[in-house]
């Protein structure tokens, strides 16, 4: 053996010692965040009137308690106007700092300004709302635009039986910085209170009650927006199922 390879030898062996040393340590798991954000999977069931902020807060708490994540004090991600003596409420007031995290443990946003885009780098980066994020308290994926598209699923009748159908459309009552509308007409319905029907055949020919809805698949509805893309066509059941909703929205942990 010549002394080049007895010296490549010597050198050799530490290293290749080294490497399967380095590669024998245990890899640190990932840390799983608990959920702290996620879209309900279920409605009300009675259009706009969600029982006010309270009552939609209450189904935000009940959903996530059946999953385990009772221990949170969840919020609904909704806004409310300017009524008489009561002032208006914003949605982005309502859910804490955040950080939020999804079902998966996917973050969402890391708080506030991220979530809405505050300034124009933020806005630029956007949030990780969408499709495959947007998870309900179970885990699973909202159905969305063009998933299982069907001529009847613009009918609750049909939407209530066939949950694979589109349900894309989220109760917000919002602007896109997760602030109130102050103008006088309706973007709540009635602050959550109302399952009257519009006044019109169609979203733009209505000017009765009506919500804002946002976007969780972050797709159709001009501009794709996930809390404010545009009204319903009126505050009952059908109203919201006739442009892919059926009442559904987002919740967040508070603490």
């Amino acid at each position: 053996m010549t002394q080049k390879w007895i010296v490549a030898i010597i050198f050799t062996i530490p290293a290749l010692l080294c490497s399967f040393l380095l590669s024998a340590q245990p890899v640190p798991a990932q840390q799983h965040h608990p959920m702290t954000f996620f879209v309900t999977s279920a409605t009300i069931g009675k259009g706009g009137d969600l029982g006010g902020l309270a009552g939609a807060d209450a189904h935000c708490q009940a959903l996530a308690t059946a999953v385990g994540a009772g221990n949170h004090t969840w919020h609904a991600y909704l806004s409310t106007q300017a009524r008489g003596d009561q002032p208006a409420i914003n949605a982005r007031d309502r859910i804490g700092q955040g950080p939020w995290y999804n079902a998966k443990g996917e973050m969402i946003a890391h708080g506030l300004a991220d979530l809405h885009g505050d300034t124009l780098e933020l806005a630029r980066l956007g949030n990780n709302v969408n499709k495959l994020t947007a998870l309900t308290e179970k885990g699973d994926i909202v159905p969305g635009l063009n998933d299982n598209p069907n001529p009847e699923d613009r009918k609750w009748a049909y939407a209530s039986t066939h949950p694979n159908s589109d349900r894309h459309e989220m109760l917000t009552g919002s602007h896109t910085d997760g602030r109130a509308y102050t103008e006088a007409k309706d973007h709540t319905c009635n602050n959550w209170t109302s399952s009257a029907p519009g006044n019109g055949k169609t979203i733009q020919g209505n000017t009765g009650p009506a919500a804002q809805v946002g976007l969780s698949d972050r797709n159709g509805g001009r501009n794709g927006s996930w809390n404010s893309a545009h009204a319903t066509r009126g505050c009952s059941q059908d109203d919201l199922a006739f442009s892919h909703g059926v009442g559904l929205f987002y919740c967040f942990a508070v603490n």
